[in-house]
């Protein structure tokens, strides 16, 4: 079977008139305000405004979600315009060929005005009255109250789905394609609704003007007829408000139509059936019918009702009940045969279900390949519950996404589970399969941590806050407002669980990353650069030797977000037959700004703490008379070295600013090292390290003798 294929002349041709047909429209339209139209071009035209209101309310219908209809609010305009461009040309004919009789003004308005008045003008009057308050007070104003409610909410939702799509994109659920695509959704939605919140004032203005055309046309007729043509007032009253209550029921039905379209629109709600099924699903209830159908025979049993009538709607309601029954027991039976086929229930999206059968074993009993895992003990279960709006998996994922762009990788999907083994109210945060940290949270009280201004002890369980080691208060909620009047911060539970999370992230990054997370940052990077990735890898650096430098920079929480300059600088050291952790130390002055940035403004200077030149000279002479890669440090040195660091660490975060250690280049690594079992969050640099166009302040120097000098 063959099909003609069209020129490519003459698709060219169809769409260059396709382009031209509305702007020849609106032009047209715009004509009928100021030319008189003839009798017939008026009858084609209302006709085919009927048939655009109807074509527009059978595609509102049928629309799965506002979107799908998302050019409604500028074909409502067109119509709008078309259909008071009729009403003009319309009472351009009424009130200068109405004396001729009611056939004057076509045959479209003759065959509306008589069939609605049937014989008595004041009957068709206040059947058109009735239909304009119909559609003004009820259709339209209600419409544009859920345009208007509908545009707010969905702009001030806005941020809050922006945020959703990027955590999604950032856990792997969406590709960059989808996340693309759903943001300009949520583009497309707010632009909608705003415009739908202007365009229902089209409506509501279309039928003010139906009124007003209605009365300038039976007053306007009745004077001409009068006067003009010397008609009587019964003459003239029967042939002008026939003409007039034509025109404007001609006017009103389509308007009428659109209000309806309108409505439908503002008011869907997205699904995936249009709304007939929508309904259709949520009102077969059986439980619904069978009441229903048990009043109306009641109903019909009354005496002096119409027995038969209620009698015989109460079977048909209770057919429909005994229908959506058995439709119900069949979902349910498809559903329970789809579960025990393989679906397995989960507590939540990201928990685990121990409901199985306790005889059998398989592979993810003995080997979890979860990169993190959070285990939780059952009364921490609540913080997962999908009723309870999971608040612990929200705060995982804003946490995950927050530690990906500090970091410049993707980290791992979190895995939460229950283990029912742990005590209560414990926690524990697995990398791998080593418990890196755990802690007791209590789901029902909230965690007071005093400020510099709390002088006053609050009652509760004293513990230490698991991210930093601070004194802190367990107490219960309806004692947070004293404990805030007393200067104490307080956290929720969950925020209390995914701070610790954040740290332990930090602290273990470069053991969430392999070689295949960092192909996939080098494949991202060949999208933009590709001769810069293919000249490096593998030709100058085998992969394993990149994943390990990326892994050495991680454990120091350098950022390895720029990719293009660690791979600019290896390309240049890669004849040096330098090693894993010398090539590491080069490259950190190229990238220990990204680090910086994060927590000192651009603004301010850099806190540094320094050490005194005869302490550093020890500590020099120590790290060359030993092979080791690790700083041997007496032990009586060694305690008063962290002492002090810890102390005036403690100090400057408790100004308000983070701290960075600099010593020379030759112990950076080794010292780092070493505190790093002491202070993992202490930042060491070197002199050669601190970026030229930052400013640097000297907050404390460390002595090997007395531990602090005088600044």
């Amino acid at each position: 079977m063959s099909f003609v294929t069209m020129p490519p002349q003459l698709r060219t041709l169809q769409s260059a008139l396709g382009g031209m047909v509305l702007p020849l429209g609106i032009l047209m339209i715009v004509s009928m305000l100021v030319l008189p139209l003839p009798i017939l071009l008026l009858d084609i035209f209302f006709t085919f405004n009927i048939l655009i209101s109807l074509l527009i309310l059978m595609i509102a219908l049928h629309t799965y979600r506002p979107l799908d209809f998302s050019s409604f609010p500028s074909l409502l305009l067109v119509a709008t315009v078309l259909r008071l461009a009729l009403n003009v040309a319309s009472t351009r004919i009424v009130l200068s060929e109405g004396h001729n009789g009611t056939a004057a003004a076509g045959k479209v308005i003759e065959a509306f005005g008589a069939f609605v008045i049937g014989g008595n003008f004041v009957v068709g009057i206040f059947v058109f009255i009735i239909l304009v308050i119909i559609n003004l007070v009820v259709i339209t104003k209600g419409a544009g109250r859920v345009s208007e409610v509908s545009a707010r909410f969905t702009l001030d939702a806005m941020p809050g789905k922006q945020m959703a799509i990027d955590a999604d994109l950032n856990a792997g659920i969406l590709t960059p394609e989808e996340a693309t695509a759903k943001r300009d959704d949520v583009g497309r939605e707010a632009d909608f609704h705003g415009a739908m919140d202007g365009a229902s004032k089209f409506v509501k203005g279309d039928a003010i003007a139906g009124i007003l055309i209605l009365a300038i046309n039976v007053i306007g007729g009745l004077a001409i007829g009068i006067t003009q043509h010397d008609l009587p007032l019964s003459i003239a009253a029967e042939n002008y408000v026939i003409l007039s209550v034509g025109d404007g029921l001609v006017a009103q039905i389509p308007g009428l139509l659109l209000s309806i379209a309108t409505a439908i629109i503002v008011t869907r709600v997205s699904s995936s059936q249009d709304m007939a099924q929508h309904i259709a699903s949520e009102v077969s209830l059986s439980r619904a019918w069978f009441p229903v159908a048990g009043v109306l025979a009641l109903i019909g049993m009354v005496p002096g009702m119409p027995n038969v009538l209620f009698l015989l709607v109460a079977l048909i309601a209770l057919g429909i009940g005994v229908a959506c029954l058995f439709a119900e027991r069949e979902e349910l039976a498809r559903a329970s045969g789809g579960a025990g086929a393989g679906g397995e229930p989960a507590l939540g999206q990201m928990m685990d279900s121990d409901e199985k059968d306790p005889n059998s074993l398989d592979v993810t009993d003995v080997a979890d390949l979860a990169a993190i895992s959070v285990l939780l003990s059952y009364p921490l279960l609540n913080l997962v519950d999908d009723d309870s709006g999971g608040p612990l998996v929200r705060r995982i994922t804003a946490i995950r996404k927050e530690v990906s762009q500090g970091l410049g990788f993707v980290v791992p999907s979190v895995r939460v589970r229950d283990d029912l083994a742990l005590g209560p109210n414990l926690y524990r945060i697995k990398i791998g399969q080593t418990v890196v940290a755990e802690d007791i949270i209590y789901p029902d009280r909230k965690l007071a941590i005093p400020s510099d201004g709390s002088n006053v002890k609050i009652d509760g369980l004293d513990v230490k806050e698991p991210s930093f080691g601070i004194d802190a208060t367990w107490i219960y909620q309806d004692r947070q407002a004293e404990a805030e009047a007393h200067g104490y911060v307080v956290i929720e539970p969950e925020a209390v669980l995914a701070t610790h999370l954040s740290q332990i992230l930090y602290k273990h990054a470069g053991e969430l990353i392999g070689q295949d997370e960092v192909q996939e940052l080098l494949d991202n990077l060949a999208k933009t650069a590709p001769s810069l990735v293919q000249s490096v890898v593998p030709k100058l650096m085998p992969l394993h030797n990149i994943t390990a430098i990326v892994r050495n920079l991680l454990k120091e929480r350098i950022p390895i977000s720029d990719m293009r300059r660690i791979l600019e600088v290896l390309s240049e050291m890669a004849g040096r037959n330098l090693g894993v952790p010398e090539l590491s130390e080069a490259l950190r002055p190229y990238l220990v700004e990204l680090l910086i940035q994060q927590s000192v403004p651009l603004s301010q200077p850099i806190p540094v703490i320094t050490i005194d030149s005869d302490f550093e000279h020890l500590l020099i002479n120590t790290a060359r008379q030993s092979d080791s890669e690790q700083l041997m440090l007496d032990g009586a040195l060694a305690q008063r070295l962290v002492k002090s660091l810890t102390t005036t660490n403690e100090e400057q975060i408790a100004k308000g600013q983070k701290p960075h250690l600099v010593v020379a280049p030759v112990i950076r690594r080794k010292l780092s090292m070493f505190l790093r079992q002491y202070l993992p969050e202490l930042v060491v640099l070197s002199f050669a390290e601190l970026p030229e166009a930052r400013k640097v302040e000297v907050v404390a120097t460390i002595s090997g003798n007395d531990g602090l000098l005088p600044q």
